[in-house]
């Protein structure tokens, strides 16, 4: 009978009863533990590492000019010889390895313990150099390595199949390194898988979940920029308010193809050059980095976080040009081909364009509005450079524990991410397209949804 109620006793003693099913949930769960331990470590790996680098440049400022040069080839050199998957932000890596494009057997290529050790090692000498970069979008990649290992250890047919298992991982890191759970459920849906299937679902959300409890029990429960005073704002605030977001969008775009047309190789002498001789490359690329970060006193140097906190307090000390250079500096990063994300770096280029704006419009009556304006170029900008409007306003909320600027955040992550598809592709799409390309030797079909 289709009317019949659910039988509780009966439904209890068939679930307990299926032991298989439960030690695969618990592998399931164990990895994402792993995985949200992999995090940690990577998290202060990276901390460490740029702490060591403020401590060189703070007594040498002139050593950068022969450090960040040296190490930034070191690093890729080190990339293309043993790691040359874990080179970028690690997203379009496991975009690709859930791509059904690509071949079951080249999966290993983008997702493996070996590339989540290399990204580790590599992202934090990345910071160890002052390179422009964070460890956010790399976290992606090291999480969804280990919970791709657990498929060796799963009966064939369980729930959690190879899919769900990246998914999950991918989602995991970006819920451990940001202290954002929801953000990486929303992640794991708009970005990796674009639904969710009912019968694995709940364990997806448990694994990330847990992976972010594992980062909440190392670091505690904190938002990562702290928790930000909203100010009642009025229509005063409505055309600075629509400034940011038209620029966020704008400039996002822009750096969002200009990243693809770098990464993919388009037919310019520079990227011939980078081709031919990638280690020169990255030598000059992290000559300009250092050039840029001493020009800066230093503002450029690293993800930007300690910026972004400056600004919100209405205690920073930087260039109206500070956007634009560490856009820069974050282009060259990436371009060089070092292991290391654009996520933090675009927080701060978002929070750099918001405060340029609020200081150009804002009455001196109205600076209150100074840290929601900056909040919107956040949401904004990381919403025009990835394409992803609800992952992007919901990591800025969860950040700056700012609920009561729900529907600002999202309003300027949903306009800027219009206005940059107007000017780019995805971003990630575009990438994994690529790398799908390269392996496989065969042109990649653009998705539907693009």
């Amino acid at each position: 009978m289709q009317n019949e109620e659910p039988n509780f006793l009966k439904n209890l003693q068939d679930e307990l009863s299926d032991g298989k099913a439960w030690l695969g949930r618990a592998i399931v769960m164990a990895y994402a533990a792993m995985a949200g331990l992999a995090v940690v470590i990577f998290t202060i790996m990276s901390e460490q590492a740029y702490e060591w680098f403020s401590h060189i440049y703070s007594a040498q400022p002139m050593a950068v000019l022969i450090w960040t040069p040296a190490l930034t080839a070191g690093i890729v050199w080190l990339t293309r010889r043993y790691a040359p998957g874990a080179a970028g932000s690690g997203i379009p890596q496991v975009m690709a390895t859930l791509d059904p494009a690509l071949p079951a057997s080249h999966r290993s290529h983008f997702v493996s313990l070996k590339l989540t050790f290399a990204k580790m090692v590599l992202g934090a000498a990345g910071m160890l150099a002052g390179l422009s970069m964070g460890r956010e979008g790399p976290s992606v990649q090291v999480a969804a390595g280990v919970m791709h290992d657990a498929r060796r250890w799963l009966r064939p047919g369980s729930a959690m199949n190879e899919h769900a298992l990246l998914v999950a991982g991918g989602a995991a890191g970006i819920a451990a390194a940001f202290n954002a759970p929801l953000a990486g459920v929303v992640f794991a849906i708009e970005e990796l898988s674009r639904k969710l299937e009912s019968r694995n679902s709940g364990l997806i959300i448990a694994a990330i979940v847990l992976a972010g409890l594992i980062g909440v029990s190392a670091f505690g429960n904190y938002a990562y920029f702290g928790s930000m005073v909203v100010p009642t704002l009025d229509w005063s605030v409505f055309l600075p308010a629509l400034l940011v977001i038209i620029c966020c969008g704008a400039f996002g775009g822009l750096f969002s193809r200009l990243l693809a047309a770098s990464l993919t190789g388009s037919p310019d002498r520079f990227s011939d050059y980078r081709a031919r001789y990638p280690i020169r490359f990255a030598a000059a690329g992290g000559f300009v980095i250092a050039i840029i970060g001493l020009v800066t006193h230093g503002a450029t140097f690293g993800a930007g976080g300690e910026e972004v906190r400056a600004m919100l307090t209405g205690e920073a000390d930087i260039s109206k040009l500070y956007f634009l250079l560490k856009l820069i500096a974050t282009w060259i990063t990436t371009w060089c081909g070092v292991p290391g994300g654009i996520f933090a770096p675009s927080l701060s280029i978002g929070a750099g364009i918001g405060h340029d704006v609020a200081q150009l419009t804002l009455s001196v009556d109205n600076q209150l509005a100074l840290p929601a304006l900056i909040a919107m170029g956040m949401a904004g900008f990381l919403a025009a450079v990835t394409q992803a409007p609800l992952t992007s306003f919901i990591i800025v909320m969860e950040m700056l524990d700012g609920r009561p600027m729900v529907l600002s955040l999202m309003a300027s992550a949903m306009i800027a991410s219009l206005i940059s598809r107007l000017i780019s592709r995805p971003l990630y799409t575009t990438l994994s397209e690529h790398m799908i390309s390269k392996v496989t030797g065969q042109p990649v079909t653009p998705s539907k949804h693009d």
